[in-house]
């Protein structure tokens, strides 16, 4: 009887039922998802259903090589779809800021338990091995199956106990990418000489330098490769989500590469996986659509085919649980003893280097893949591989609270809760969350400014830009000019500007950026012509333009002596803040443009009575002290302090906020006015009588920053 795709789908549709009730009920006791997924196919494995009902579980899963080779198939793309997870999911960064203690963590912490794991391997007997001749290559794959631990898991635990920016969480996290990094590359030399069938000098050598090509070749050329690809693919299609299918292709690619040089293709879909995580445009829609389809379907189908896999009733053999249990002994006792020494030698304390061994003990998901991998290259028998799925198991629900009880000891050191009051500060600010930033803009004076100011603040954060030009000239003559800025050579740094788009047809405006900002971006800066209405306020073009985007925009309008002070000649900032959201914004946007250019920056905090409402007015009455006015500058002296800029504050009371604003820009030879207004309601663009008075009545260039 050939196979049946109803079976198929019906064994799909179990699969991701049972996992996904097992792996929520995981999750509420604090034990990770996976964990429930793997459970689940050891539960409707031969284990436990097929004991019950041996007659409805072959009838579900039957032992027919055509049937098993749909499941299988969905298995494999899902072990590199894993592994492109994990890859997206490695900061590099992270591991740079940690990477004293986190190489000697990790580098101790897979020695010790490797080399303990290779020397089991060479002391298994006969009948335990698929093939005693290759012993040697079934002793590499459980020594690495016992000395990785799992990213995963770790990063859950530190996140849940809100030790991700602790020093001790950075350094466990960063081991366990090191642990990760390495780990697949053994993985990836072991499989070539497991392909091969022997161990020689000439095959390891071909292998371990096939390796070290691929990965130098992949951070250098394929780095430039990948992100262009991403880029152009988002810039260019209009069909949905064309990025994931670009990630997918990538990932593909580089998998098809490693198995060309003889090595295992999880290395190749790793090494996607980092290269696409680090993509300055990818943008988190992009990754969460990914990261969807793999935790939905991938992973809980190939963890229960994984539980299928393991037959947990041959542990009844006493032979063979005192095996597994010495697995288990081994396993833990050489990652923790190697972690704790490692955390010593990188110079931590006893505590810290406590909570490291116990974070690194879990293998989860990466001994699975691991295992998977050996049984699928015939390297690691049945037995085996329920043995080391086995060891997974009880060392992953084992390092949760065994972590959770090492954290909680750690006591929070001043110069570390400085650190993280900072970090905290920063994450509630508007333009760490700004990813990508577009400036559409022309060849007029407001395009000038908007594409030198949107500079500078990209340049504050290294914000991957896009520049839609929508002049009848060169896009690239204004790109050079704006980066011809005195003040950002000034600042020892080079423009980031990622990408220019040319339009050909320069009079659609209105379309061409509608069309941009389909492709996700954080912050739209707008500098064209038409920006004023002949009788007043905004010309209903930018209106319509703004209409478009519902995220935060900025609009420039050039005025005064130099029209790009920016670029001309220096600049002189004035931020009116009110103590609200939108201008708390503006302030951030203005100490970006001030900090990057090295100008001066003063922050203005006006109160009068017209307009005003009663909330306000009541905020007045203490007129001696001031107390609420001088907390909303307060404020904003702080955060410039943290930004690492000095501003100067000035306070008027009794005037409407239009008029102390113009004069103050006119009496203090202001350039440039940072003004946050609130999003606009309806058509028309209007953000209230305040800045439609500076638009008219300022003699200087204004930025306006709708959030």
């Amino acid at each position: 009887m050939g196979p049946s795709e109803a079976l198929f789908i019906a064994q799909v549709v179990v699969l991701l039922l049972v996992g996904r009730l097992l792996g929520e009920a995981m999750q509420r006791i604090g034990q990770p998802a996976v964990m429930g997924q793997l459970l689940a196919g050891v539960l409707l494995g031969p284990s436990v259903f097929g004991a019950v009902w041996p007659e409805a579980q072959q009838a579900l899963f039957p032992a027919g090589r055509e049937q098993n080779a749909m499941l299988e198939a969905v298995s494999d793309l899902g072990i590199l779809m894993l592994l492109l997870l994990t890859g997206m999911e490695t900061d590099l960064k992270l591991v740079r800021k940690a990477r004293g203690a986190a190489i000697s963590v990790s580098a101790a912490g897979i020695a010790l338990p490797f080399a303990l794991g290779v020397t089991l391997g060479q002391f298994l007997p006969d009948s335990m091995l698929p093939r005693p001749d290759q012993r040697l290559i079934t002793s590499l794959f459980l020594g690495t199956a016992l000395s990785v631990a799992s990213v995963k898991i770790v990063a859950t635990v530190v996140r849940e106990m809100k030790f991700i920016r602790r020093k001790v969480g950075m350094t466990l996290l960063a081991s366990a990418i090191i642990d990760d990094t390495v780990g697949w590359t053994i993985i990836a030399v072991t499989s070539s000489l497991a392909l091969h069938g022997k161990l020689n000098a000439t095959i390891l050598i071909q292998s371990v330098l096939g390796t070290g090509l691929f990965l130098v070749v992949s951070f250098t050329l394929g780095r430039r490769l990948v992100f262009g690809l991403i880029r152009w693919t988002n810039d260019t299609f209009v069909s949905e989500v064309p990025v994931v299918t670009a990630i997918l292709i990538v990932m593909g690619v580089m998998a098809l590469m490693t198995h060309l040089i003889g090595v295992h293709t999880v290395l190749g879909a790793f090494v996607a996986g980092i290269l696409v995580g680090e993509s300055p445009i990818l943008t988190r829609h992009i990754d969460e659509q990914l990261r969807g389809l793999v935790v939905a379907l991938f992973m809980p189908v190939f963890f229960a085919i994984a539980g299928l896999n393991a037959d947990v009733s041959i542990l009844a053999d006493p032979r063979l649980l005192s095996l597994t249990c010495g697995f288990i002994v081994v396993a833990s006792a050489g990652k923790f003893s190697g972690a704790f020494v490692g955390g010593k030698l990188g110079g931590l304390s006893g505590r810290e280097s406590m909570a490291l061994a116990c974070g690194m003990n879990a293998r989860g998901s990466t001994e699975v893949i691991v295992a998977s991998i050996g049984l699928s290259l015939g390297v690691i028998n049945q037995d085996l591989f329920t043995m080391i799925v086995t060891t997974a198991i009880v060392t992953t629900l084992l390092m949760p609270p065994t972590l959770r009880w090492a954290l909680s000891r750690l006591p929070l050191h001043e110069e570390e809760r400085s650190r993280l009051e900072r970090e905290a500060f920063e994450a509630k600010g508007f333009l760490s969350k700004v990813e990508r930033l577009l400036v559409a803009a022309d060849d007029s004076p407001n395009g000038k400014l908007a594409l030198s100011l949107a500079g500078l603040i990209a340049q504050s954060r290294e914000i991957t830009t896009t520049l839609l030009h929508l002049g009848q000239g060169s896009a690239e003559a204004a790109l050079r000019a704006a980066s011809a800025n005195p003040s950002a050579r000034a600042n020892g740094a080079k423009r980031r500007i990622a990408h220019v788009m040319v339009r050909s047809d320069p009079f659609a405006t209105e379309a061409a950026v509608g069309r941009e900002i389909q492709k996700g971006y954080g912050l739209l800066v707008v500098g064209i012509a038409k920006t004023e209405a002949s009788h007043g306020g905004f010309d209903e073009e930018i209106a319509r333009i703004a209409a478009k985007y519902e995220g935060p925009f900025a609009v420039a309008v050039a005025r005064g002596a130099n029209v790009d002070p920016a670029r001309d000649g220096g600049l002189n900032v004035l931020v009116p803040v009110r103590g609200n959201k939108v201008s708390r914004r503006a302030a951030e946007v203005a100490l970006a443009i001030a900090k990057t250019s090295k100008s001066p920056m003063t922050a203005l905090y006006v109160l009068g009575t017209v307009g005003l409402g009663a909330a306000h007015r009541r905020r007045r009455r203490p007129t001696t002290t001031h107390h609420y006015e001088e907390a909303v500058l307060k404020d904003i002296v702080e955060l410039a302090d943290r930004e690492g800029q000095s501003i100067r504050t000035a306070l008027r009371l009794d005037v409407s906020p239009e008029d102390a604003i113009v004069r103050q820009a006119h009496l203090g030879h202001y350039n440039l006015i940072v003004l946050g207004v609130g999003r606009p309601a309806g058509e028309t663009l209007f953000f209230g009588k305040v800045a439609a008075a500076i638009l008219e009545n300022s003699d200087c260039s204004i930025l306006f920053v709708s959030s």
